[in-house]
């Protein structure tokens, strides 16, 4: 993809880290109140007056948890926002900056690094947050992305993984499992390129569960939904390890058990079909698949007149005591204790 010898291709040290630093950051406007200075100095000056300061960071390495043979640069600059966006909302709090520092290797030209910061300009317009600064060095290993970012919330309004109660509800937004099957198809077809050069996969019939995959969305969205509604979560995580190992965070933090019901987690049709395609269990990926970038929270029994019917948000369970454990219940009935096999970055994944 940034091999095309067609494309223009301008060497990265004809600009130097300060020249390419402006050239790429040139475009990014300032929007929020809270932002005094961004790029141009040795730091960024914010002022949040009488809010409370929300600060997360995500680190993304070339081969461990993205591969450029099938990423758009664009599509990545745009999900690597997304990643950190997605753990200030599951704080309740609102993304207001973010920081960029990048390693590259020599086989990147300008005009690749332009896509992937055209990603995160569409994100940070989107999501109407500033880039404020960041850092650019040189890699041996090819690309690594780290991105900052920060929020702001009233002290009140700040939700942790701790708050859990016993007879809480358990919702999660949107669906689960897309992004694992999107990953899935994308690896499938990335090995029949690599016999058949020539083949032009046709994906149309999974544009969903790819799109969930390349361009996740950080939900923002439900923030807002569940203010509307006044509702306030007692807990809440995003999920991107995998439902199995957040819902673990919540018990551990909040020191409660859990039940889960498997036909109540949310599956979109495409996720079902992908799965009996590939053989897979959709309660399997569901559980331990990663990267959906949804909301997974508690709420009190007395809020879920205000949920409840609602497209966005599903009640998959409850939390008990915890001495009770966690636990699926399945299908039949069964009760089966809840294992964490989701995404470990240090695990070796060969």
């Amino acid at each position: 993809m940034i091999e095309d010898k067609n494309q223009q291709r301008t060497a990265l040290e004809k600009l130097g880290e300060f020249g390419l630093i402006d050239h790429l950051t040139k475009n990014f406007e300032i929007n929020q109140k809270s932002t005094i200075k961004s790029i141009g100095d040795d730091a960024a000056v914010l002022d949040f007056k009488s809010k409370q300061l929300v600060v997360t960071t995500d680190l993304l390495v070339e081969h461990v948890h993205f591969d450029l043979s099938y990423v758009p640069l664009k599509h990545l600059g745009y999900k690597a926002v997304m990643v950190n966006l997605s753990d200030v909302y599951a704080m309740n709090a609102s993304a207001t900056q973010i920081t960029i520092s990048i390693a590259v290797s020599n086989r990147f030209p300008l005009e690749a690094l332009e896509e992937l910061y055209a990603g995160i300009e569409t994100a940070a317009k989107i999501y109407d947050i500033d880039v404020i600064g960041g850092d650019t060095t040189s890699s041996t290993t090819g690309l690594i992305i780290s991105i900052t970012a920060i929020g702001e919330i009233d002290a009140k309004d700040v939700i942790y993984r701790s708050g859990a109660k016993p007879n809480d509800l358990v919702v999660v937004s949107g669906d689960i499992g897309a992004a694992y099957m999107g990953l899935q198809v994308l690896e499938r077809e990335k090995e029949v390129f690599k016999v058949n050069p020539k083949n032009q996969p046709d994906l149309d019939h999974y544009a969903y569960i790819i799109e969930r995959q390349l361009k996740p969305e950080a939900r923002r969205d439900i923030i807002e939904l569940l203010k509307k509604l006044e509702v306030k979560p007692t807990s809440m995580i995003d999920i991107s390890d995998g439902l199995s190992s957040e819902i673990m965070h919540i018990c551990k933090q909040s020191e409660v058990g859990v039940a889960i019901y498997e036909n109540k987690i949310p599956l979109d049709p495409q996720v079902i079909s992908a799965c009996e395609e590939f053989n897979i269990d959709s309660t399997t990926i569901a559980l331990n698949g990663g990267e959906d970038y949804e909301l997974l929270m508690t709420i009190s029994q007395e809020d879920f007149p205000k949920i409840k019917g609602n497209p966005n948000l599903t009640v998959i369970g409850y939390i008990t005591e915890k001495a009770r454990g966690m636990n699926l219940i399945t299908r039949d009935e069964q009760s089966v204790p809840i294992i964490a096999k989701g995404w470990n970055s240090l695990e070796n994944q060969e």
